[in-house]
């Protein structure tokens, strides 16, 4: 082995700067522009028999050196940072900008190698383009809505005349005085500049205009982040005493959210009026009042607890849900269709059918099945605790046999997870389309009704009624 070998095989490369790492990277080939720290660190690690290719010496790239610049790949273009207008194209040193617009691009090439002459020489190129974007961006301006047109005479419904300035409207009588006059129009508001709004952001622009809020140009089309208000701490105070959490935690938060966007008021402020508002915005969504019921039911709950803790005196959610006699009686799932099921369940991804079969062999609630991240044992039988819903419905589930096979060894995570925000109602309308294709179509039987045939198989003599119900 020889003597330079030697060297770098007891040289700890990673103990040199970070910079000098990336440069020894780069001249072995790789392209670390993408690369974190931590990356560039184990990379050079298992860098030995590429050093060892190039010739690398350990104790020579230790020594300061001039960081040479990164290559130039085809997929970075050299686009040296975030916001630059200037670029370089593989395999030529000159630098082009390029300005971008909704209507068109352009690119120029600035027929220099010199970064500074390029952001001179783009320099007027660069503020014209940036003017141009921000005069075409949409914005409220204020202008004067004529009654009728200036620089005329127009008849007055009673046969009179009426002569329209700029500003004024003159009225006068048949023998040629002035009656009276009065403003010819009134100030309004337009939006002007290109991009199209939504009609929500229309609206929301000229209700802003015209309630004196002050015109400050560009319209502004981020959304807003929600700002916290103790009327927050509220409702997160509740979830946090009832041990509210996943799903139910979410739907609550977006009912909250909803009350804040529609009704807007402190909670300290808000009528029973407001909480009927928000309960006609679910009733034209089609939701049934029994859905409607549980959602506002959780504001309810909330305002309820801290009128105990003496924070408010007015629940403004209760009783706001009309009975509209729309429950619809669910019927359980008879043999024949558990057989039908059976024989099509492979139709299902395997968590989609441990989803089904848990549901079927234990009763639990599809959001139930939802909750599972853990799992206990007491005397060789393996449990989960589900029902967070309510205090009355947290319980001990046993894991049915029948499941056991299908299960991980230790549930030790969520069991069942998804892409989705509102993972529950995605899976209940993909099992439900699955009864559809078994051919269950009766309206009245549902994934919801695997619930049902378990509490009617638990309705014999000796069954506990407590165990039914829950």
């Amino acid at each position: 082995m020889s003597k330079a070998t030697a060297e770098r095989k007891d040289f700890d490369f990673t103990s040199i700067p970070i910079e000098r790492q990336r440069v020894m990277l780069a001249r072995l080939g790789v392209d670390t522009s993408g690369m974190s720290d931590a990356a560039v660190i184990a990379r050079v690690k298992h860098a030995q028999q590429l050093a060892d290719a190039k010739g690398y010496n350990g104790a020579a790239e230790a020594k300061p050196k001039a960081i040479a610049k990164p290559k130039t790949t085809a997929k970075s273009k050299d686009r040296t940072r975030h916001g630059s207008y200037l670029f370089q194209r593989p395999g030529s040193s000159n630098w082009y900008v390029r300005l971008r617009s909704p209507d068109k691009t352009i690119v120029k090439s600035l027929r220099t190698a010199n970064r500074t002459k390029a952001e001179i020489e783009a320099g007027p190129m660069i503020t014209a383009h940036k003017e141009k974007l921000w005069a075409a961006r949409p914005r409220m301006e204020q202008t004067w809505q004529h009654k009728l047109e200036p620089g005329r005479e127009h008849t007055a419904p009673d046969g009179g005349r009426i002569l329209a300035t700029d500003k004024e409207l003159f009225y006068i009588s048949h023998d040629g005085s002035i009656i009276r006059t009065e403003p010819n129009g009134g100030p309004a508001f337009v939006i002007v500049g290109n991009g199209a709004l939504s009609a929500r952001d229309e609206f929301a622009a000229f209700d802003a205009a015209y309630s004196g809020a002050p015109i400050v140009g560009v319209i502004d089309r981020r959304p807003k982040v929600p700002t916290k208000s103790g009327d927050d701490a509220i409702i997160e105070t509740y979830l946090e005493h009832r041990r509210v959490g996943g799903y139910y935690a979410s739907e609550a938060r977006a009912v909250w959210q909803l009350y804040k966007e529609l009704i807007g008021k402190p909670l300290k402020d808000a009528t029973r009026d407001d909480g009927r508002k928000l309960a006609k915005h679910f009733i034209d969504q089609k939701r049934k009042s029994a859905t409607i019921e549980k959602k506002i039911g959780w504001l309810n709950a909330a305002v309820r607890l801290a009128i105990e803790d003496g924070k408010l005196k007015f629940n403004p959610f209760s009783g706001v849900v009309p009975d509209m006699e729309d429950s619809q009686r669910r019927l359980p799932l008879d043999d024949a269709d558990m057989k039908v099921i059976r024989e099509n369940l492979k139709q299902l991804d395997k968590s989609n059918q441990l989803l089904l079969r848990l549901l079927a062999t234990t009763g639990m609630r599809l959001g139930e099945a939802f909750e599972i991240d853990s799992e206990a044992t007491e005397k060789n039988c393996r449990y989960v605790i589900v029902g967070r819903k309510t205090k009355q419905s947290l319980r001990r589930v046993p894991l049915p046999a029948a499941v056991l096979e299908y299960l991980p060894k230790t549930v030790k995570g969520p069991l069942f997870t998804s892409k989705y925000k509102d993972a529950v109602d995605a899976a209940s309308k993909r099992l439900n389309r699955f009864l559809d294709d078994c051919g269950i179509t009766d309206p009245r039987k549902v994934i919801h009704s695997l619930r049902h045939r378990a509490q009617d198989r638990l309705r014999v003599p000796g069954a506990v009624a407590q165990a039914v119900d829950r």
